[in-house]
């Protein structure tokens, strides 16, 4: 080896430096962690329509969605259909297994003001932010709302605005 490979050392400034860095970063995080200082937190739109639903697997596969208020079924999902709203569910469900919670408390599906759907767990307060996961997934839960559909209003103005020859 090269004598200047043996001899190699880092300025005592560089390493005072780099830990003066790496302690501000930690007592930064740990001011907002603990005091909420410098913390930002979006407060979500108005809530327009929501609906309390509880869902169930069966032993045949299928997920059956009720409404809480009084057990109606709103929808069947058999297997292989709405794999998002299954794979949501899990993920939520898993969360409620881990915090040692069971199946009963609902799950709150809420259209907001601007358009935006969430799905909330009453039990450990996880939010779902429907919209991140495209058009296609939102529908699925959208279709669980009493009220219509998204994207039927737009299909509709899409529609008809083919129909006159405008773009």
């Amino acid at each position: 080896m090269s004598e200047a490979a043996e001899n190699f050392s880092v300025p005592k400034g560089a390493l005072i430096g780099a830990a003066a860095i790496v302690l501000f970063a930690i007592g930064a995080g740990a001011t907002v962690r603990l005091t909420g200082y410098g913390h930002s937190h979006m407060t979500p739109p108005a809530v327009v329509e929501s609906v309390d639903l509880t869902f169930e697997d069966s032993p045949d596969g299928l997920v059956n969605i009720y409404r809480a208020s009084d057990h109606s079924l709103v929808r069947s999902i058999h297997p292989g259909e709405s794999g998002f709203v299954r794979v949501a569910m899990r993920g939520l469900a898993r969360e409620r297994m881990l915090a040692g919670v069971g199946a009963a408390p609902p799950f709150v599906l809420a259209r907001h003001s601007n358009g935006q759907y969430t799905l909330t767990d009453t039990a450990t307060r996880k939010v779902l932010d429907l919209n991140a996961f495209g058009a296609d997934n939102l529908r699925a839960f959208s279709q669980l709302m009493p009220g219509p559909t998204v994207g039927t209003a737009n299909d509709k103005q899409t529609n008809d605005k083919h129909k006159d020859g405008s773009q």
